[in-house]
């Protein structure tokens, strides 16, 4: 019929050769007719089924989908204009193998012709014989000529009688391991398996040693079978280092054969393409011409029609070696459609009607290249680990596009499910431009805008590949990727707001994150921050500083006239008051307000203490970017940070080059004046602190930790000469400052003038400092005095945030001084303003305030000599324990278990271990007499037993006995200053173990942060990894998340701006989850969230703990394969212990360590998720 349609000349032309053609192959006329086709099924999934059925629709053509059980939410079902379940009760890919269900689907639903794809049966003889059986035509070669071409061993036979060049390999599929030692023999390795009747880098392992033999041939066998059906392999020698270079053929139904080119597809890993181009970058003329003309003549030797591809290696000589001749539509064809402007899938269309390619305008003479195209294969995979598949739902999808980008996806968009059992590509991305360089700039552009969350992707691999010199103006080969390691030096995605929603998602399920002492609700109402002039701050103290070094800013403070102050209000009095909770969130609002409004402040104590962990621990959030923030807000008031000696910041000793380190890096950060000080008041702890944070160039300030009473002549242990001898120690050691830290509010009035007056006469040209807590009420009397009696400095906090456990009240001292000789210099009416910002802002922590449970001060200070932040705790404590109305009791204790100690100076360490041996009494109903009396039977807390050791050093009056050797008993005891043996930290070993498991953005910050608080760290990174930067969200968002329909915004950086509204919370799902919806920036999203209370009812399947030696995980999710082991067995490090399956590739888990099977969790078929236990080895 299409033959009248033609013009005279040339219809004869077509009939001869129609006849000529016909003769030769021995076929009736009537084969030859042009049959229109009218209904196509793809027998595929994914991307290739939505490639084909977009073809079909240009072209008039009705389409039929076919969809496995576990593909009923695939985007390529409904692409089709019809779609038909098959391989019912089969696992996922033998569904799609099942060639009955395929046959039947087609004939019930009159299909004229079927098109493989690529993969499954797209190169099995035996479905285009049944397609052939019955009645429906299969697009692509005829079942003879896919039968040659994917046995390999056959295909290789007939390209040596064409003539073309192949790798020495077996003649046929070998049938025992037996068989590849002997091909060893004779060709030496390496060498290689490859599945016989597949591709697609499937059932492909390379050997190098005897020792690998056996292992590869199992996993190459096993892929090549749940891949193709038919684990059949042949061996080849493997080239080493070859670029894999591919021609694109076509052939019609009259002996008509064209190449279009070629496609180097070098840039693969576990012999998968990872990226292919067209045409190959700097190909030898020549060397392209042979390919072609190889490529014709074998595809004309065997009589082939429709697409295929003739696969090559070519070595660092330019010979070129036959692979393989894939029968079917290849993945990368798109390069090849962009730079010879021909559709591949019309012309296997056309070609299966009956048309010849002349009629298609397809000449060899017409095929030219333009230009230069690259693909990209999108997968979620995550090269950071090996390229494990990874699998989850798509809570984000956003593509790149423009000029110059195709996109050939499947079931790329949000929501959709991407599961362990099919390939794992997401979506292939083509761009093509005048040359090589272009295209890669086009396809950097556009992956940098694809967002994937969810799962994890190759895209940062892929954009370090297109930015790799030897990719873009050398050329590379097939060991492209392993010679390039820095190819894995990947840059993390921020992934920042989905971070955030699954953070406000889990706070809308399960409730606050961080421990909450009591059941209250942090307050709606957000503080207004006064107003700020515009402009630079004013000069202050810091400006001295910078100029006169730390000698000359401590001159200037003695010479000043007036009384200086240190405000407490960012660190200790919210320490005090709020369990140190308070957010560098909220310090940040108000910081312009300070530096504009109290730039003559001395200094502003912010940073050190326990804020340093506890921003890590429970505000997870990063105290060095709390100080460095600060800093850059406030550039002209000093900031001062509480350094504990020998212990830094932490609770126990460090070696001596993790202080200094400390200090440096802190004062680099914009730390300026160090308050030194030890819990025991401990000379070698002080002295090492000290000379650390001078050494790094900070502002020295020896503090005197207080107790005791100087006034009272009945208490002598801590007596007035006492502290005269210690501060002389410590100003002829070089402290700049001299501080008396009263850290439970025992200075009295007349103590005050005693202590410091003594002080200032033995010390007349060093600056004091003296700070205290009002506990008992009488904090700004004492400090009164204190400066009346020649202190320069006194700590305070602002009103709200003053009295009881926190400091004396800022707005008391400055009123009570104006218009003396003490006048601060602070405006009143600022001071109002400040503190207005503070009532409103504490609401916000109402959780975590100490007047939920405490409502006054207790002038039992003096007694029980709780230091203020340890006071609040306590109280705490007791409530939450049901204590509330023993508070007096726990009280009681604390002063009886201090005696028991020898009656210690008590701040942080030495104050917990006074606190952990009271709550021991309490909880044990013990007097002291009964504690001294069985100290030798009972089963003390580990700090009390730790510091009779000598952790911290040793006691004024040294430790009391015959107590302490009553509960050491024969256990060591330190001599001397605990840090002083402890090995020098290796912190590049650190560092590098750091940027091992968090990646290469570890700072120096990171380092230390590590080095102080190891574990805390640990948590505070994963937690960062899984809920993003949660300190850019409001106070009560963060601790209570959003209301249903609240909508609300956050800013990340300047610039950039979430709009978010939380909508609804979904049902409880059969994995104990909640959906939970949020529209953010207009558009929606949805996370899942465990519901932890829910989950503790459902059974799951355990997880391998990462910090628990002998554990063994799945590295990824997948079905096991094999179990190697069994319990009880010996094992040595990296011997197999199992094989997982996971999108067609199989991965052996190797032992970490030597020891003894204890416990296998799985068993053969077994699915797991990413993490769940495997096994667990005991050394």
């Amino acid at each position: 019929m299409m033959l009248l349609h033609l013009g005279g000349a040339k219809r004869i032309l077509v009939i001869r050769r129609v006849g000529l053609f016909c003769r030769s192959a021995h076929l009736s006329p009537q084969c030859l007719e042009y049959q229109p086709i009218k209904k196509v099924m793809v027998a595929n999934r994914g991307e290739i089924a939505t490639r084909v059925f977009r073809a079909c629709t240009e072209l008039g053509i009705r389409t039929v989908a076919v969809y496995s059980e576990q593909d009923t939410g695939q985007m390529h079902r409904q692409k089709a204009d019809e779609a038909y379940l098959i391989g019912k009760g089969l696992s996922p890919v033998a569904a799609y193998l099942h060639i009955p269900d395929i046959i039947k689907v087609a004939k019930e639903n009159n299909v004229d012709a079927i098109h493989p794809g690529y993969g499954f049966l797209s190169e099995r003889a035996d479905f285009a014989q049944a397609c052939a059986d019955a009645g429906v035509r299969f697009i692509g070669p005829s079942p003879e000529v896919v039968r040659k071409m994917g046995d390999k061993v056959e295909a290789r036979a007939l390209a040596i009688q064409a003539g073309v060049p192949v790798v020495s390999g077996t003649d046929s599929p070998i049938s025992s391991l037996q068989e590849a030692r002997e091909f060893a023999k004779i060709y030496d390795f390496p060498i290689i398996f490859k599945a016989a009747y597949g591709g697609g880098g499937r059932g492909m392992r390379v050997v190098r040693d005897y020792e690998e033999l056996e292992e590869n041939y199992q996993r190459a066998y096993s892929e090549a079978l749940a891949a193709f059906g038919n684990g059949a392999l042949f061996v080849e020698k493997f080239i080493e280092k070859p670029r894999h270079i591919e021609v694109q053929i076509l052939g019609d139904k009259y002996g008509n054969v064209i190449h279009l080119y070629e496609r180097d597809c070098s840039i693969q890993r576990r012999h998968q393409k990872v990226v292919e181009i067209a045409p190959a970058a700097q190909l030898d003329p020549q060397i392209r011409d042979s390919l072609t003309s190889d490529s014709v003549i074998l595809a004309k030797q065997v009589g082939y029609e429709n697409a295929g591809t003739v696969e090559f290696l070519v070595d660092k000589h330019g010979k070129h070696y036959f692979i393989e001749v894939n029968s079917r539509l290849q993945v990368e064809h798109t390069v090849t459609e962009e730079i010879t402007d021909v559709d591949l899938v019309h012309a296997q269309l056309r070609i299966c009607e009956g048309r010849s390619l002349p009629e298609l305008g397809l000449g060899q003479d017409k095929i030219r290249i333009n230009g230069c195209a690259i693909q990209c294969r999108v997968t979620t995979e995550d090269p950071s680990r090996g390229f494990q598949p990874d699998t989850g739902r798509i809570e984000v999808f956003r593509s790149g596009e423009g000029m110059g980008i195709r996109l050939d996806s499947a079931s790329a968009f949000q929501g959709a499910v991407i599961s362990p059992h099919y390939d794992s590509l997401l979506v292939k991305v083509i761009a093509s431009g005048k040359d090589l360089p272009t295209a890669a700039t086009k396809m950097h552009r556009a992956l940098t805008e694809f967002r994937v969350r969810g799962v994890k992707t190759n895209i940062p691999f892929l954009q370090n590949v297109l930015s790799n010199s030897q990719f873009l103006y050398r050329t590379v080969d097939t060991q492209f990727i392993d010679e390039n390691q820095e190819l894995f030096n990947l840059k993390p995605t921020q992934n920042r707001a989905q971070k955030l929603l699954h953070y406000l998602g889990h706070i809308m399920v399960n409730g606050p994150m961080t421990p909450i002492p009591v059941k209250c609700k942090p307050s709606s109402i957000d503080p207004v921050v006064p107003p700020v002039p515009l402009g630079e701050p004013p000069m202050g103290f810091r400006e001295v500083l910078l100029k006169e070094g730390p000698e000359g800013f401590a001159r200037a403070a003695r010479k000043h006239q007036g009384l200086l102050l240190m405000d407490t209000t960012f660190r200790d009095a919210h320490q005090s008051l709020l369990a140190t909770r308070v957010r560098t969130h909220d310090l940040k609002k108000i910081a312009p307000f300070v530096t504009h409004n109290f730039n003559n402040l001395f200094s502003l104590e912010n940073w050190g203490g326990a804020t340093f962990d506890v921003a890590m621990r429970f505000l997870w959030e990063c105290p060095w970017k709390r100080l460095q923030e600060l800093r850059a807000l406030i550039p002209n008031v000093p900031f001062q940070m509480l350094l504990r000696g020998a212990n830094a910041v932490g609770y126990t000793n460090y070696p001596d080059n993790a202080v200094f380190k400390f200090c440096e890096v802190a004062k680099e950060n914009g730390m300026d004046i160090f308050r030194v000080f030890d819990s025991l008041n401990y000379i070698p702890n002080m002295l090492l602190g000290m000379e650390a944070a001078g050494s790094a160039g900070g502002v020295v300030e020896a503090a005197i930790s207080y107790t005791g009473d100087v006034s009272d002549p009945m208490r002598q242990k801590y007596s007035l000469e006492y502290y005269l001898e210690l501060a002389n120690e410590l100003v002829k050691a070089g402290t700049h400052i001299l501080a008396i830290k009263d850290m439970a509010g025992l200075l009295k009035p007349e103590a005050s003038r005693l202590l410091i007056g003594a002080l200032r006469d033995r010390f007349p040209d060093v600056p004091i400092h003296v700070h205290s807590h009002d506990t008992a009420g009488a904090g700004v009397a004492a400090m009164l005095a204190c400066a009346e009696a020649g202190a320069d400095i006194v700590d305070v906090a602002v009103d709200s945030m003053a009295g009881m456990t926190s400091q004396p009240s800022m707005g008391a001292i400055v009123a009570c001084t104006k218009g003396t000789k003490l006048d601060t210099g602070v405006s009143l009416d600022k001071v109002f303003d400040y503190s207005e910002y503070w009532e409103v802002a504490r609401g916000l922590y109402a959780p975590f305030d100490c007047t939920a449970t405490m409502k006054s001060g207790n002038a039992d200070v003096y007694e029980n000599e709780i230091p203020g932040g340890q006071y609040t705790n306590l109280h705490f404590q007791a409530h939450s324990m049901g204590l509330g109305n023993k508070f007096k009791e726990v009280k009681k204790a604390y002063a009886e278990a201090n005696k028991l100690l020898g009656d210690l100076i008590k701040v942080t360490p030495s104050s917990k271990i006074v606190g952990d041996l009271a709550q021991f009494m309490v909880q044990n109903s013990l007097s002291r007499a009964e504690v001294e009396e069985r100290a030798d039977e009972l089963s003390f807390p580990l700090s009390v037993v730790e510091f009779l050791q000598g952790h911290i050093g040793i006691p004024h009056g040294d430790f009391p006995e015959p107590f302490r050797s009553k509960v050491l008993k024969s256990l060591p005891r330190i001599e001397g200053r605990p840090g002083a043996s402890l090995p020098p930290m290796d912190f590049k070993a650190l560092e590098s173990g750091l940027r091992t498991a968090h990646g290469s953005d570890i700072t120096p910050e990171d380092v230390m942060s590590s080095a102080m608080y190891p574990k805390v760290f640990q948590e505070f990174k994963e937690f960062t990894s899984s809920f993003g930067p949660v300190d850019c969200l409001s106070t009560r968002l963060f601790l209570d998340g959003p209301k249903i329909a609240e909508e609300f915004q956050v800013e990340l950086e300047r610039g950039k701006t979430l709009h978010i509204k939380a909508l609804a919370l979904g049902d409880l799902n059969k994995s104990g989850q909640r959906e939970v919806f949020f529209e953010l920036n207009g558009q929606l999203r949805s996370v899942l969230v465990k519901d932890t209370a829910a989950m503790k009812e459902m059974h799951f399947h355990p997880k391998a703990l990462k910090d628990v030696r002998g554990q063994v995980g799945a590295p990824m999710p997948g079905k096991v394969v094999e179990v190697k082991v069994k319990q009880g067995q010996k094992v040595e490090k990296g011997q197999p212990l199992c094989v997982l399956s996971a999108m067609k590739m199989e991965t052996v888990v190797n032992s970490p360590l030597s020891g003894i099977i204890s416990k296998v969790y799985v068993k053969t078929d077994s699915s797991l998720e990413g993490d769940d236990l495997i096994l667990e080895i005991s050394e």
